[in-house]
C-alpha cells in the first residue's frame, strides 16, 4: 500500500545516516522499525492480558499478601 510520510528534518537526517551505514534505503529502515513496533505492541498486549488473568485468578491471594 502506498503511503506518504512527512518526517521532521532531524529524524530524516538520522535515517539518512543509518541507511548509509547499512547500505540500504530509508524505506527499508522505516519498514523494519514499523515491524519491530508492531511486534512489540503485540507482545505488550499479550503480556497485559496474561497479567489480567493472573490478577483475576489470584485476587484472593494478592489481597491477603497486601494485608499481611
Amino acid at each position: 500500500m502506498a503511503m506518504n510520510l512527512r518526517l521532521p528534518s532531524d529524524l530524516d537526517a538520522k535515517l539518512d545516516e543509518i541507511a548509509a551505514r547499512r547500505h540500504t534505503s530509508k524505506h527499508a529502515i522505516i519498514i523494519e522499525a514499523a515491524a519491530r513496533f508492531a511486534d512489540s505492541e503485540s507482545k505488550t498486549d499479550r503480556v497485559l492480558r496474561i497479567a489480567d488473568g493472573v490478577t483475576e485468578r489470584y485476587a484472593g491471594v494478592l489481597k491477603r499478601l497486601e494485608d499481611a
